[in-house]
């Protein structure tokens, strides 16, 4: 079988994978991307946050991604019932960016994509891993193309694969999440969303009225359209009748606010359906190896983290390999996989203490104090590992706000 040697190779060419392939090209690393669909090619996650940006910036793609024509956005705006309120993400706790874009990620995923290769990475396209070997001094993958099946030896393997998680089930590092286990059932529309009373530079996140931990992303995008979803356990979704487009339909129909905002509505595109997306592993990094964005751990779409934390997990790789490969000794537990968890980890107080409903009840609140509302705008908006943040700092915080508002 024929072996190609390269410095390094990233499984995946998906947010991760092409930021973490721009940050190493720029360290002037050789790089070659394994992805087994064609660009572009349809992927949900299209709020991005703030905090985001300052990896795309890093990576050499702002100007691209500006220049794409996406929407802007600005903050989120969250409905519940009669109750509403928005976060600004400019105004918030953390210094650094406090706007960003909503897009189609078939079109964005792209863009980045082209901004490796643009910062000369080499992608191939439908091509795939399908072995793994780690027993010798450096990582040996075997890969099937349309025409051949060969071998890639590489110093560093990235696994940026996503929801694919190669590594974790070639590996077998997959372990259950801690989440319990929710779906979503989710399509594109021509939104015709009248500009009264509507922000299109927000995601609009809406609260069931009679079931708080069911809830409803609006995401507007810059050419009319938008990104529909609902997310409930299993057990909710199933309950409705006909495809997964009329149960979305059904849904959205016993909630008057929402139901309102898409009145006018085309319903032009065939709803999907996706259950049990929470995931986890045993480790996010071995010999010669680690873990990217989703195919390490995702924990749920509610705050739009997904994205974030992949281009995080890249940037945090990419210092540790420049070390790595000058020489320098690298502890891949402390100086990646602990830093990286540890946002995590604040995103998932959140995302908890949300189907709890003790953090609705703090967004919701009608007394909240400036000082935390900017806390939790800057948490909000990505900065999760702004340690200066008494929430990142001490997520059990968040314990003490619910019971104050509740109070």
């Amino acid at each position: 079988m024929r072996i190609e040697h390269t410095e390094i190779l990233i499984i995946g060419a998906g947010p991760s994978g092409s930021v973490a392939a721009g940050l190493l090209r720029k360290q002037g690393r050789q790089v070659l991307i394994i992805e087994k669909e064609v660009f572009p090619r349809f992927s949900i996650g299209e709020s991005l946050l703030p905090q985001s940006m300052e990896y795309i910036e890093a990576a050499g793609f702002l100007q691209d991604v500006i220049e794409a024509g996406f929407q802007y956005k600005n903050g989120a705006a969250f409905v519940r019932g009669e109750q509403t309120t928005a976060f600004d993400f400019r105004d918030k706790f953390s210094s650094g960016w406090g706007t960003t874009y909503q897009v189609q990620r078939g079109h964005f995923d792209h863009v980045l994509a082209k901004g490796a290769e643009k910062a000369g990475a080499v992608i191939r396209y439908q091509e795939q891993v399908t072995a793994i070997g780690m027993d010798g001094d450096q990582p040996l993958i075997t890969v099937q193309s349309a025409t051949e099946t060969y071998q890639i030896s590489a110093r560093f393997l990235l696994d940026a694969s996503g929801f694919g998680r190669i590594l974790p089930r070639l590996l077998k590092l997959e372990t259950p999440s801690d989440f319990p286990v929710r779906g979503a059932y989710f399509t594109h529309i021509e939104d015709r969303i009248s500009k009264e009373g509507f922000d299109r530079n927000k995601i609009l996140v809406s609260v069931h009225p009679d079931h708080h931990d069911v809830w409803f992303w609006t995401i507007p995008f810059s050419n009319g359209r938008c990104s529909q979803g609902v997310v409930a356990r299993p057990e909710f979704l199933e309950q409705y009748q006909g495809s997964e487009t009329e149960r979305l339909q059904a849904i959205i129909a016993e909630v008057p606010t929402l139901s309102a905002v898409l009145k006018n509505a085309v319903w032009d595109t065939p709803a999907r359906q996706l259950i049990g997306y929470s995931a986890n592993v045993s480790s996010l990094h071995g010999k010669g190896y680690a873990l990217l964005g989703n195919a390490g751990e995702f924990l749920d779409p509610v705050f739009s983290s997904g994205v974030t934390i992949a281009v995080k997990s890249a940037a945090l790789a990419a210092a540790a390999i420049e070390r790595e490969f000058a020489g320098e000794a690298v502890n891949w537990q402390s100086d990646y996989a602990d830093p990286l968890k540890a946002g995590v980890d604040a995103f998932r107080a959140f995302v908890s203490s949300w189907y709890e409903g003790g953090f609705q009840d703090v967004i919701f609140h009608k007394d909240q104090s400036a000082d935390v509302r900017r806390m939790i705008s800057a948490i909000l908006a990505g900065y999760a590992w702004d340690l200066n943040n008494p929430y990142v700092a001490q997520p059990k915080r968040l314990k003490t706000l619910e019971q104050l508002c509740v109070a």
